[in-house]
């Protein structure tokens, strides 16, 4: 019977209200949940990504950063059913409630309350913290899903939790609210996680990636800690090793050509370090006997060499060729 309500509500939301969305919240993996209801389905557009926050939080509690598996990462964001769309989300409201903590929390804990301010130098633990908090984010919002999900303040790494007014805590409202004067203070590094946010939606704004079809993991390196994959016409290139960062790494590609950066959470202007150059392009080699992919390199027909920088992410796109091509593809500045 809660089916076919489901099925009765989608098909007359979809009727009524061509344009609507709606999107299910689901932990059982019920098949046909996002396919429409002529086909036998429930009917809703979207189902949130679910088990990608939980993974997210055992690896921050339970796995030191060495040790994380990036296949595991990896399988864990690509787990979903062909067709089926999926909202894919880094952390909710679920994380944020009294008892848990916001992922900024987990990454930095007591040393938000110190150590964000831009006239210091970051601590390792902020140095770190706000890497992996732009690069966790990224990774999500590039292979888990069709769509992506910021609950709010999360875009700029609200610390603590959220607590409403309760008997047991005394009806208190401390933690009933979010900081929004935190990002706006320019003197605060909670301004360069949300101008990462904001650098993500821009990036899918451009490019689509969120609704392209195109989506390979060509790499998931467990000695390099590497994760390199194509979404849509955009290459992205994630190095989680706590501290190697690579001159010269040789990356598979599916596209002849030209390539150049167009994000980087490294860069000056997110808080990194600056160790990417923004004002190289980069070059294809041929990998393997045309006709025989089984002697491509990882399985793509073209590479090229980049430099890797620990705990960042690089996101290049295929400059086009012709009149203008200068202009087709806007790089970072430098």
């Amino acid at each position: 019977e809660a089916c076919v309500y489901l099925m009765l509500a989608n098909d007359m939301l979809h009727s009524l209200y061509p344009d609507c969305t709606t999107i299910a919240e689901d932990v059982s993996g019920m098949p046909t949940l996002c396919r429409p209801v002529h086909e036998g389905g429930i009917g809703f557009d979207y189902r949130l990504a679910m088990a990608i926050p939980d993974k997210w939080i055992q690896l921050l509690k339970h796995v030191r950063d060495e040790d994380w598996g990036m296949l595991d990462i990896v399988t864990t964001l690509c787990n979903r059913r062909y067709t089926e769309k999926c909202v894919a989300y880094a952390e909710s409201h679920d994380q944020a409630l009294v008892g848990d903590k916001t992922m900024a929390m987990w990454l930095m804990d007591a040393e938000m309350y110190t150590g964000m301010s831009v006239f210091n130098e970051a601590s390792p633990i902020v140095d770190r913290g706000m890497s992996l908090h732009k690069m966790i984010r990224m990774v999500t919002m590039a292979f888990g899903g069709d769509g992506y999900l910021t609950f709010m303040g999360n875009e700029f790494g609200h610390p603590e939790w959220i607590d409403f007014p309760r008997e047991g805590n005394g009806w208190s409202h401390q933690h009933a609210r979010r900081q929004y004067n935190l990002v706006d203070d320019q003197n605060l590094r909670y301004k360069f996680l949300n101008d990462w946010d904001r650098a993500m939606q821009e990036l899918d704004k451009k490019y689509g990636f969120l609704n392209s079809s195109h989506q390979i993991i060509s790499s998931h390196d467990e000695k390099d800690k590497v994760i390199i994959g194509e979404r849509g016409e955009l290459l992205f290139v994630f190095n989680f090793h706590v501290s190697n960062s690579y001159r010269t790494y040789k990356v598979g590609v599916g596209e002849p050509g030209k390539w150049r950066l167009v994000l980087d959470s490294d860069a000056w202007d997110f808080g990194g370090h600056g160790r990417i150059p923004h004002d190289c392009d980069y070059f294809t080699q041929p990998e393997g006997v045309p006709g025989k992919p089984e002697t491509n390199f990882n399985d793509r027909p073209c590479s090229i060499t980049l430099p890797l920088a620990s705990r960042s992410v690089q996101i290049y796109a295929r400059v086009p060729e012709g009149p203008g091509s200068l202009e087709a593809v806007a790089g970072p500045e430098p």
